[in-house]
């Protein structure tokens, strides 16, 4: 693959998340790409999301995978339990 592809592809990428993260209220948690693509392009992630290889997309195609995809909630949603950690957990009511 060419430079110049590559950095026409992590533009598409870079626009699409943008684009997700204004007009969804759950922001973007990873990339889903076809197998093929995920190992032509050689990357683990593209600004800081995770790449997912998806068998169900044709090559040539991606997917931003939203937070509401994975099933999280958003942040009023959540009760938090603060203890002496890094990571806040969820509890349920």
């Amino acid at each position: 693959m060419s430079l110049e592809s590559e950095a026409k592809n992590l533009e598409a990428i870079s626009k699409a998340i943008d684009h997700h993260n204004r007009t969804c209220e759950y922001p973007a948690v990873a990339i889903a790409m076809n197998p093929f693509e995920v190992e032509r392009l050689g990357w683990d992630s593209i600004r800081g999301l995770p790449i997912r290889e998806d068998p169900n997309l044709g090559t040539g195609s991606f997917r931003v995978i939203c937070a509401k995809d994975e099933g999280d909630l958003r942040e009023e949603e959540r009760d938090v339990i603060e203890a002496v950690s890094e990571y806040y957990v969820p509890v349920a009511n």
